[in-house]
């Protein structure tokens, strides 16, 4: 067998090429894995078969780049295990949860029926072998910035290299999270409704690879890191109960929003592009407080961010920047290259930091920027100090990743998270 770094046994046949056995332990195989968080600029919200999570209309998102936002997820599969476990964020979660469990049940399906075919390749590890999977993100979990997307889309990724599951995963990572088919591909990425009662045509597929427009800058900033109080889940459920609006705005609005939006991508005609993002968010949270009882995820420091975003581009007489929020406070903003410094010196400006400044900025470097008088008269909004609590920069990023150093698991040869480095 080959050897990849680190002297590991890596193993061929199928999507098993991505997985080797632990040196200290010949039993257990181990995958690890990252996936991206993608953000929504035409909004999924509402579905129509809760249980194979199937979406009331298609939508599109963009991949950020996992310099900045990413999981990470090791697998590791050993006939030793006992039983089924999995960590997030350095603490055991409960294996029984249901679309957990819908996730591995596809999994274990699929990799029954590549065993089924006999394609003369080496097997992946035997069906009936348990499973322990550590998953750790480097943002807010639960705070409106695509988690579950991210976190779902890397266990599909991870477990689909493990048990050796070759093909599209969309329906595997969609059981858990629906936004989670969008985080396995790059770029520009929509996700079919479908329209088949099975679901299999509820399926992700990239618009444009990330190097589509390299101009694009993406500019995150942290309202709350606090767990949001509804999640998407039942807020969902509520307003495809109580919402005349969001059926309106599913089968009325959102497939010319689809085709226009693709437009604009594969055009890169950025106020276009902008101004629809924008009004799709609007839209959505429109349908939130349309629900009954009404459900708000905006706080009022994220209307002050849309405020500015619309003072800003007015001063300059076109879209320069676009807004969208997802179920949480936190604001998503697009720009392009040459707009970023001077924005992100605006959002300074706004919403100074109250305490360690050098820190306020995180991801890409940006340039210091000056703010003109005049800018500053059209913007004429009052300083909120600490308002946002940190800005990450980033831009359009790829889909999932193997990591090939076993350094990089999660999970040590015993199968049990690996503990803390020192401070």
């Amino acid at each position: 067998m080959e050897r990849p770094p680190g002297g590991s046994r890596r193993i061929r046949g199928g999507a098993a090429p991505d997985c080797w056995t632990m040196p200290s332990d010949e039993s257990l195989v181990a995958v690890t894995c990252t996936a991206p968080v993608n953000i929504a600029v035409i909004k999924y919200w509402g579905k129509r078969d809760e249980q194979l999570i199937l979406p009331l209309n298609s939508s599109l998102s963009i991949t950020v780049h996992q310099d900045q936002l990413r999981t990470t997820t090791t697998a590791a599969i050993s006939k030793d295990f006992t039983e089924d476990r999995v960590w997030l964020n350095g603490r055991e979660e409960d294996v029984r949860q249901p679309r957990l469990q819908a996730c591995l049940r596809e999994i274990r399906r699929l990799a029954r029926k590549r065993r089924s075919t006999g394609d003369g390749d080496p097997l992946p590890p035997s069906v009936s072998d348990r499973v322990h999977v550590a998953s750790v993100n480097n943002f807010p979990t639960a705070a409106g910035l695509a988690s579950s997307a991210a976190g779902f889309a890397c266990l599909a990724y991870t477990l689909a290299r493990a048990y050796g599951v070759e093909g599209d995963l969309s329906e595997v990572a969609r059981r858990g999270s629906g936004s989670a088919c969008r985080s396995l591909y790059g770029g520009f990425v929509e996700w079919q409704m479908g329209q088949q009662a099975d679901g299999k045509d509820s399926v992700a597929r990239q618009v444009a690879p990330e190097s589509h427009w390299p101009q694009l800058r993406v500019l995150i900033l942290v309202v709350s890191a606090e767990q949001k109080p509804m999640g998407s889940t039942a807020g969902m459920q509520t307003s495809v109960q109580t919402s005349a609006l969001l059926k309106f705005r599913a089968e009325a609005l959102v497939p010319a929003r689809m085709v226009e939006m693709a437009r604009c991508i594969q055009e890169r005609d950025f106020p276009g592009f902008a101004e629809l993002t924008m009004k799709d968010s609007n839209q959505f949270h429109a349908t939130c407080l349309d629900t009954f009882p009404p459900i708000s995820y905006l706080s009022d420091t994220s209307r002050r961010v849309m405020q500015l975003v619309h003072r800003f581009n007015a001063h300059y007489g076109q879209t320069k920047v676009a807004y969208t929020f997802d179920a949480g406070p936190n604001a998503v903003l697009f720009t392009l290259d040459d707009t970023m410094a001077e924005f992100v010196a605006v959002v300074r400006h706004t919403f100074p930091p109250e305490a360690d400044g050098d820190k306020f900025l995180k991801g890409l470097p940006v340039t210091p920027a000056p703010i003109s008088d005049e800018l500053k008269a059209t913007l004429a909004m009052e300083p909120v100090p600490g308002g946002v609590q940190y800005v990450i920069a980033t831009q359009v990023g790829p889909g999932p990743q193997v990591l090939d150093d076993p350094d990089a698991h999660l999970l040590g040869p015993d199968g049990l998270p690996k503990p803390k480095p020192a401070a």
